[in-house]
């Protein structure tokens, strides 16, 4: 049986490490970090890009691995960005965003974790947040914190203090660490 800090979270994002830690700390299940750039394939499947990511990840740690990729779809976009999402936000930012979602705010924001071994092909587990995309841009957060606004608030990701019990990651996380820990038994 191997121990729960045997896991490693494989990213080349530290934020994302460290939400992702303090998240599964909640459910007992410690986990190390891998630094690693990942491939980033063009997919329009953010569970294909997932799976590819997680197998990449675990041929360089060669522990057992969870990887997260996300994607925020805007309704008025046609769900674009999508699995594109880091391209958008490295060339676009948050300001294009705002700038294109006028109209319609409606978004979803995805997470999908994945998990592998080497007993294991890799293992999916999603949590969606729907909300909408703030008409300005607020202060701090990292990433599109500072423009999503989730169902049920008036603040942003960045400027609301709950982010970590109610975010896709969240939703995401909470499904692998209910899985890891059943296999455990």
């Amino acid at each position: 049986m191997q121990e729960w800090s045997d896991v490693y979270f494989v990213s080349s994002n530290k934020h994302k490490y460290l939400e992702s830690k303090k998240i599964l700390s909640s459910f007992g299940i410690k986990i190390g970090f891998f630094k690693a750039k990942l491939l980033e394939i063009q997919s329009d499947s953010l569970s294909e890009i997932a799976r590819l990511k997680a197998l990449d990840a675990f041929s360089k740690c060669k522990k057992p691995i969870i990887i997260e990729d996300d994607a925020l779809v805007v309704d008025s976009l046609g769900g674009f960005p999508g699995p594109y999402s880091s391209y958008v936000y490295d060339t676009i930012g948050n300001t294009g965003i705002v700038n294109l979602t006028q109209k319609n705010r409606r978004a979803k924001f995805y997470a999908t974790i994945s998990y592998c071994d080497k007993k294991t092909k890799p293992i999916l587990f999603q949590g969606i947040t729907p909300g909408k995309i703030a008409k300005k841009i607020a202060k701090g957060g990292w990433g599109y914190d500072p423009i999503f606004i989730p169902e049920g608030k008036t603040k942003t990701f960045a400027e609301i203090s709950d982010k970590n019990t109610l975010s896709h990651r969240y939703r995401a996380l909470e499904k692998f660490a209910s899985w890891y820990v059943s296999m455990q038994k």
